[in-house]
Formats: structure tokens, sequence, C-alpha cells
């Protein structure tokens, strides 16, 4: 992502350079190696689960003291993977050592703090996801308390959210686009479709860049965070364009997260087809996961029927698979419409095809490398199979280290944020997402209740 819209007049480097230069790539290699170090642990019988330490669940002070007294080891040995990977990538792209390695330090820590309050046993209760918590935490920090700037060198927001979606494309294993079914993914893009145009179109009628447009529809559309950096550098936005999606995600999320399971639970909706319901209006895949997990709890009181299996399971389908695979989907298409139409007519230059490839988020490569890997490994497999077999010893371990890269984005951007940076972009932004988030949920209602009602009600979990 640039911090302008214009033509960089510094020499691009040769494709085979970039390879190594470039923060997109980085961030492929090392999802990809992640992967690969997985599956060689995987074939051996074993697995990295034992670096890839996350907190468990606890009630009480003493628990969490015993766990953390029986982990220790381990905790200090991912920290110290993490400064070995981060700094040698981090070195490559033009950074000292000597400043990165005190910053990460700090950002591991709270990261850890934060996972730790995300595992205690009332969090879901509280909906204490660690990522957002890591967003509002970094906020309150930023704006209240503020930090020295030479914290600032460990902030490789852009890094970190690309390491976890080309990790998030390992959890995603083209089979279960299969095992979701027709329904599933028919009804995830037309809700992907519909919220983008909705937003963008609105975004373009209140006047608003196309650029900055696109970034809010895909922050709508996708997968929140995720999708916002990865159009912004697909479009060439400027750099306070991200930053307004994503608060607008995170604030419309918080809001949903309470609001869907209590409209659901007011309606007496089974736990499938809330899951359904969550998983389409949802912008952000943990705020998604917190409400489907507190409404499925809910499973047997209030009048509502279904399993809490049913609540995650329907949720998962529709989000987490359906809607997030979209995200390669609107960064290229968003890439050749930037590139062949927006940028032509501003300039009246000949359109560069080259620039596609220049402009695609290479991470999003790293994804569907992932994402194929990962599938070649659990062909053959039933979806049971794969939830008792491979998803325990392979997939689990991924998605923890995963969590902790997201949580390391979430808690750089707060840090990065200022309210006031935000607020300049005025209202507008606010009224185009908030039409989209309208549209998403009334759209979402139609199709999980009076459309699929009945595929959702009683969806099969194993």
């Amino acid at each position: 992502m640039t911090t302008d819209n214009t033509e960089t007049t510094t020499a691009k480097p040769s494709i085979w350079q970039e390879l190594w230069l470039k923060e997109d790539w980085w961030a492929v290699w090392l999802g990809l190696g992640i992967v690969g170090l997985a599956y060689i642990f995987y074939l051996s019988g074993s697995s990295i689960s034992w670096l890839a330490v996350s907190p468990g669940k606890w009630s009480t002070w003493s628990q969490l003291g015993t766990q953390l007294s029986a982990n220790g080891i381990r905790y200090v040995a991912l920290l110290a993977a993490f400064l070995v990977l981060f700094t040698a990538v981090t070195s490559f792209i033009g950074q000292k050592p000597k400043v990165f390695i005190p910053a990460f330090i700090f950002i591991f820590v709270v990261s850890l703090l934060i996972y730790i309050a995300g595992s205690w046993d009332q969090a879901n209760k509280y909906n204490l996801e660690p990522p957002l918590v890591a967003l509002a935490l970094g906020l309150f920090i930023s704006n209240v308390i503020g930090l020295p700037r030479w914290l600032d060198a460990g902030f490789r927001v852009e890094f970190y959210i690309k390491l976890g979606i080309v990790l998030l494309g390992a959890t995603l294993p083209f089979t279960l686009i299969i095992w979701a079914g027709p329904v599933a993914i028919l009804q995830a893009s037309i809700v992907s479709l519909v919220t983008f145009l909705t937003i963008f179109f609105v975004a373009r009628k209140l006047g608003l860049d196309h650029r900055l447009a696109a970034v809010l529809g895909a922050g709508g559309a996708v997968c929140g965070v995720s999708a916002s950096i990865a159009i912004a550098g697909a479009v060439r936005a400027k750099k306070e364009h991200p930053p307004i999606a994503i608060s607008l995600v995170v604030f419309w999320a918080i809001i949903l997260i309470f609001t869907l399971p209590l409209v659901s639970r007011a309606l007496h909706l089974p736990t499938g087809v809330a899951g359904a319901w969550i998983g389409t209006s949802e912008f952000a895949d943990a705020a998604g996961l917190a409400a489907a997990q507190s409404y499925g709890g809910l499973t047997g009181t209030h009048g509502i029927s279904g399993t809490a299996d049913q609540a995650l399971a329907s949720y998962t389908l529709i989000k987490v698979i359906g809607r997030d695979i979209w995200i390669g989907i609107w960064s290229l298409v968003l890439a050749l419409i930037s590139i062949t139409y927006w940028e032509r007519s501003e300039t009246n230059s000949k359109v560069q095809i080259g620039q596609i490839w220049w402009r695609f988020p290479k991470f999003v490569i790293g994804f569907l490398i992932a994402s194929i890997l990962t599938s070649l490994i659990v062909h053959g497999y039933t979806l049971a199979d794969y939830n008792k077999l491979v998803k325990p010893s392979l997939i689990l371990p991924i998605t923890s280290l995963r969590t902790w890269a997201f949580t390391f984005s979430f808690l750089s951007i707060g840090l990065t944020t200022r309210f006031r940076d935000l607020a300049n972009a005025g209202v507008k932004p606010f009224i185009a997402f908030t039409v989209g988030v309208v549209v998403n949920v009334i759209l979402g209602y139609v199709l999980s209740i009076v459309v699929f009602g009945h595929y959702w009600a009683s969806i099969v979990t194993h």
C-alpha cells in the first residue's frame, strides 16, 4: 500500500528482486514455511503444537498461574522463534534489528496478556476475543496514554496481517467448500456481492474517492480488516483509507456482537439459523465467532432449539469459508478495474498491463497456495475424519499461530491509529458503510431465515 495514488518515480525492482525485497513475498515465504513444517511434523505422526502455544481456558488465578508455570518455556521458545523469523524479514526489507527487537518484545508481551484475557472462562460472555481486545487496548493506549516513538519499529501492521492471511488459507482447504455445499457458498456469494456494491455505490454517490469506496466495500463484504488492507494495496489507496474502513468494521462488529444474538433469542431462532444469520451479517471473524458461540451456549433455554455446534458450524460455513474466500477475487477484480479504468481516466495514459502483477497483493497468492496444500493433505478424508484426525494435530496449531499474527496486527493498528485522523474523513464514510450494514443485516435475515431457513435449522455437525 502506498501513501498516495500517483505513479512513483522510483525504479521498480525486478521480478526476482521483489521476491526478497517486498513484504508481501516475505509473508508468503514465512507463512508457507510454517505450513510446510506443520505438514512434515504431521506426516511423522507429531505436531508443531508444542511451539504453537496459546493460553488454555482458566477460571481462577491459581489455575492461570499453574498453566503459565507449566508452559513458560514454550512461550519463551515461541517468542524466540518469532524474533528470529521476523527480525530476518524486517532486516531484508531495510529495518535495523536493534530497533525492531525491543519493540517486538513489547508487542509480544502485551499480546500474551490479551490472549490470556481472551482465554478466561467468562471471556465469551463479555466477548473478549483477543484481536478485538487488542484493537481496543491499542486505541486506548494510543489516544489516551501514548507511547515512546522507538516502539513504532515493532508496529508492522501489514506484515502481521499478511502473514495471518496466508495462515488463514492453510485453515481453509478447498475441500471445505465442497463440504459446505452449494447453499452456503451461494448465500455467502450473494452477500459479498450485494454488500460490496451497496457500500461502493453509496460512497461514490456521496462523492468519495473510488479507492476509499472500494476499501470500504471490501471491508463490509469479506473479512473486515484483512480485506481492507488487501484491497488498499490492489487499488493503490491512500494511507488513511484502510484505518477509516477498519475503524468502521470494528465499530459495527462490536455492536452486532450484542444485537444479533439478542434479536435471535427474541425470535427464538434455532441455533443453526442464528449462526447463519450471524455469519452473513457480521464483518469481523473474531466478533462473529464470539456472537455465534454465545448464542450456541443458549441452546435448550429461552425456547432455542438445536445444538451449540450447529451455531458454530453454520457460522463457519458462511463467514469463514464462504465469504473469506472472496478476498482473492475482490483483490484481482479491483486491481484490474483500478489499472484499466480509474487510473487511465485520471491520467489519460496508456494502460500498463504489467501493473496488474505489481499491484496484486502477493500474500493472496500465498493464501491460495496454502489452501491448495492443505486441500491436498486432506484429500480423501471425510468431514468427520478431518475434524477428528487432521484438525487437532495440523489445523489447530496453525490456527493458533494465525491468531497470534492477527493479535499483533490488531494491537499495532490500535497503537498507530489516532481518533483525530479518523475524524478528518468526515461523516460520509460512516454513512456509506452504515447503509451497507443495514442492507447486509436485512439480506442476511431473508436468506438465513426465509429462503434457506430449513437448511440451516437442520445443519449436520460431526
